[in-house]
């Protein structure tokens, strides 16, 4: 049964002063000086006191997650009140199955952990919520994909989706938590569309743009999509230690499709030297946020989008992907051969690499001329 909430509401947390402080089920809520918010618990469990720093609202931190991990402390107890025979399988709910599924992979050698965990924590979980996972079935799949096209999900997002919901179903037979996947599951069908990407002057603009713009991060994190077409979290999680400016590569230990080295331009390299020579001593990321719980930034969506819609861009078609989608298109039409090419982009699927070829048809129409002048010298 849910919690009510008589003190510790929303609209009482709003209008927290610095020093009001609220308690109630085990939660309390302090408005800091500064302004921040702070979540702490307080519980009994199985005759333990349990005393956690759930976080700030600066760190994205609400009373949901403090709820969370009360729920999460009680189930673990009653877990380990129930000794099990050997070989009998303990009845994981949805909530409880996906959180030791991402504890493991990150204790593991899990790829593509943050997009996993977001996937579960914004979208599976409050909707499977503590379901058992051997009874969800292909009619609960089926509702999920229509709730979330109903919420304006594209097919290409409820895919991705999915993908993470198999995967952790593939898991839990291998774990033993299951026998078998209790359901059927039927991906969309995706609509590839055009692929958007930046001009040279495009390009220009844009970069002009971030120079002047108030935020720190957003030149640098525009300049490096631009020459590497690193993913998003691949550029806000670098590592000032795994930059080699001399070897001209940055180290992703956690990209999408595998730890891989991504190869830089040596622009990029003089460019990035700069940043390490200014780093102050001790500092661990490139784009540092001491109020995340990563240590790093992760989101850079603002400045982005004020800065495209400076540059005079669209801001519907231009988002942070179309570097990732510049940079691989110019060099498919530079003449740059395809396993090249994926080298580069660290596109797991070959596929996805000739997607660029297909739809881009200037290098194409380059070759063809090249041809017609070879046979006119003949």
């Amino acid at each position: 049964m849910a919690l009510k909430f008589q003190k510790l509401t929303r609209t009482n947390i709003r209008k927290a002063q610095p020093g009001d402080k609220f308690q109630e089920h085990g939660i309390s809520f302090e408005r800091l000086a500064n302004g921040d918010g702070r979540y702490t618990v307080n519980i009994m469990v199985d005759g333990i006191r349990v005393h956690r720093v759930i976080g700030k609202e600066s760190e994205g931190v609400t009373r949901k997650q403090a709820e969370d991990f009360i729920e999460q402390a009680r189930t673990d107890a009653r877990k380990g009140r129930l000794n099990l025979p050997k070989g009998r399988k303990v009845i994981l709910g949805f909530r409880e199955a996906a959180d030791q599924y991402i504890t493991r992979l990150e204790n593991g050698n899990g790829k593509d952990l943050y997009m996993k965990r977001f996937r579960f924590d914004g979208h599976l979980k409050p909707f499977f919520k503590d379901k058992p996972i051997g009874k969800i079935t292909s009619f609960d799949i089926d509702r999920y994909k229509k709730f979330r096209q109903e919420e304006g999900a594209k097919p290409g997002t409820i895919n991705r989706e999915l993908s993470a919901l198999s995967h952790l179903y593939t898991k839990a037979i291998e774990w033993n938590w299951i026998d078998h996947k209790p359901f059927v599951m039927k991906k969309f069908k995706e609509d590839k569309g055009r692929i958007v990407y930046l001009t040279p002057e495009q390009i220009e603009r844009l970069l002009e743009t971030a120079k002047q713009d108030q935020n720190e991060y957003i030149y640098p994190f525009i300049v490096i999509g631009l020459e590497t077409s690193m993913r998003k979290m691949e550029i806000l999680s670098i590592r000032l230690e795994h930059i080699d400016t001399a070897r001209r590569v940055i180290y992703i230990p956690q990209a999408k499709g595998g730890a891989r080295e991504q190869p830089i331009t040596k622009r990029l390299a003089d460019f990035l030297s700069g940043y390490l020579q200014a780093a102050e001593p001790g500092q661990e990321w490139l784009f540092p946020s001491p109020s995340s719980r990563t240590g790093h930034a992760v989101s850079i969506e603002k400045p982005f989008r004020r800065v495209v819609k400076e540059a005079g861009l669209d801001e519907k078609e231009v988002v942070r992907h179309t570097l990732r989608h510049t940079a691989i298109t110019h060099l498919v039409q530079a003449g740059v051969d395809l396993p090249t090419v994926q080298r580069i982009s660290g596109h797991k699927s070959f596929d996805m690499v000739v997607r660029y070829s297909h739809q881009n048809s200037k290098h194409i129409e380059s070759a063809m001329n090249r041809l017609e002048q070879r046979y006119r010298t003949v």
